[in-house]
């Protein structure tokens, strides 16, 4: 059961739907409607809307800014062997924003969805840094 939920808005809900399942692990919950799905993975459920002016989390603001995607703030994947699954996505066509880059808990890089936002993927190195540890 889901307990964080976070949304993305996409360009083609059902190419994030795709991506998502297909390579990250993700389980289609609900596609009611083409500008609406959910998905989740473990405790995280992912939200897709497209831009939308029917409404819900797709619509424009009061002052006419629409949403898109993008940007800096993402979530993280915890993977087991993060060269390996970069390369795997690599083979697949993947975009990626930067190489490898190691941080003080671990190994990391940010994969782009196919709408342009960001997923982190992370390899701890350290017992505290892992989903899970108590930490």
């Amino acid at each position: 059961m889901a307990t964080v939920q976070v949304r993305y808005i996409v360009h083609d809900v059902d190419a994030a739907i795709a991506f998502y399942t297909k390579h990250l692990g993700f389980r289609l919950e609900m596609h009611p409607a083409p500008p609406f799905a959910m998905l989740s993975r473990g405790d995280l459920r992912l939200v897709l809307s497209a831009p939308n002016p029917s409404g819900g989390g797709g619509q424009s603001m009061p002052d006419g800014t629409k949403p898109q995607p993008g940007g800096w703030n993402r979530f993280a994947i915890e993977v087991a062997d993060l060269a390996a699954t970069v390369d795997a996505l690599h083979k697949a066509g993947a975009h990626f924003r930067n190489e490898i880059v190691i941080g003080v808990g671990g190994k990391q890089i940010l994969l782009e969805d196919p709408s342009g936002n960001p997923v982190e993927l992370f390899e701890p190195t350290i017992r505290e840094a892992r989903l899970g540890s108590g930490a």
